[in-house]
């Protein structure tokens, strides 16, 4: 009897024991792992639409706490932390989001009042026609730029047909608007081409556009090719017979210099030289008419100062020199004449 009681009491224990341990660890609750990791995917927000827009930093938070199994508290939570610039004093300023029962659907909402686009769905039609490719602007990002366009013309509406109707035509303006605003030879081969999606165009575009970029990498390798082989063809003795030519033109100047430096010793010789010399020379070059003699002049020929010193001598005849002396007076002639005619006579 008494090992029957004992036995029921041991099996009551177990019973009461395995009952405690479902009450402290139930088996149907799991465990939950947030991935708090994703915080670092999303962008921050200053408030403008610049970069990323108020709906692309919403729903980058909303898609990193689905992966991340994140709750609407941590959602609103990781959203204060990315807000930067005015963003972040809007809701320092904001009560309402400060109040115990906020929650993120009210954050949404106060962010969407507060920077809600203040243009007409005309202003953003117009911008998305007259939409040009920049200079520097690569095809996809004009893409992008159109994209975004196209988002703020499309009409909304609950109807999932009605939708699809109004995102059927925001395509065909994207699409129309995309290959328009295309520059340079990628707009033209792609309006040639006709696309039927704007895919197909920006496919197009960015094809033309790298084989633009290989054709003109490949002129430039085939210049420096070219330049190269004409390098590498030119004759070794080239480089000599230019260092002959430079060297006989340096022996050229140098005799230039030096028969310069000739000339000018030369002149400076023939300044310096002593005035006996020169004076030799005048000499030499004088020719005499009395006695056909070099070096004097007839008025300094000695034959003649002989001649007149002896005929000074004699009384009444006239010297050469007092011959030569005549007048020039056009009555005297014939007295000057006859008066020399009775003196000889």
């Amino acid at each position: 009897m008494a090992d029957a009681r004992l036995q029921a009491q041991l099996l009551e224990a177990k019973k009461e024991i395995q009952r405690l341990k479902e009450i402290v660890s139930p088996a149907t609750t799991p465990t939950i792992h947030k991935d708090l990791l994703l915080i670092s995917v999303i962008p921050k927000w200053s408030g403008s639409d610049a970069i990323v827009t108020l709906e692309e930093f919403l729903e980058s938070i909303e898609s990193s706490g689905r992966i991340g199994r994140w709750t609407e508290n941590d959602q609103r939570e990781v959203a204060v932390l990315k807000l930067t610039g005015s963003a972040k004093l809007f809701y320092q300023c904001c009560d309402e989001l400060h109040e115990p029962g906020a929650t993120w659907q009210r954050f949404k909402q106060a962010f969407r009042r507060r920077y809600k686009d203040v243009h007409t769905d005309q202003y953003h039609f117009t911008k998305l026609q007259t939409a040009r490719q920049a200079q520097n602007e690569r095809p996809q990002q004009f893409a992008d730029r159109c994209k975004s366009l196209a988002q703020k013309v499309m009409l909304k509406s609950d109807d999932s047909q009605i939708q699809r109707i109004h995102r059927e035509n925001a395509d065909r303006m994207l699409l129309a608007s995309f290959v328009s605003g295309l520059i340079g030879v990628p707009g033209r081969q792609v309006r040639f081409s006709h696309p039927q999606s704007l895919e197909e165009a920006l496919n197009l575009a960015l094809a033309v556009q790298e084989a633009e970029r290989q054709e003109r990498f490949n002129e430039s390798f085939y210049t420096r090719s070219e330049k190269s082989v004409r390098l590498l063809s030119e004759p070794q003795s080239r480089p000599d017979s230019g260092s002959k030519n430079r060297r006989k033109s340096g022996e050229l100047r140098a005799d230039g210099q030096a028969r310069s430096q000739r000339h000018s010793a030369h002149a400076r010789t023939t300044r310096a030289e002593p005035q006996e010399n020169r004076k030799t020379r005048t000499e030499a070059a004088i020719r005499c008419y009395e006695c056909d003699g070099r070096g004097h002049f007839a008025r300094e020929c000695p034959t003649r100062l002989r001649k007149e010193k002896k005929l000074s001598d004699s009384p009444g005849r006239k010297t050469p020199s007092q011959r030569s002396k005549r007048s020039h007076v056009p009555g005297d002639k014939r007295e000057t004449r006859t008066s020399g005619n009775e003196s000889e006579a």
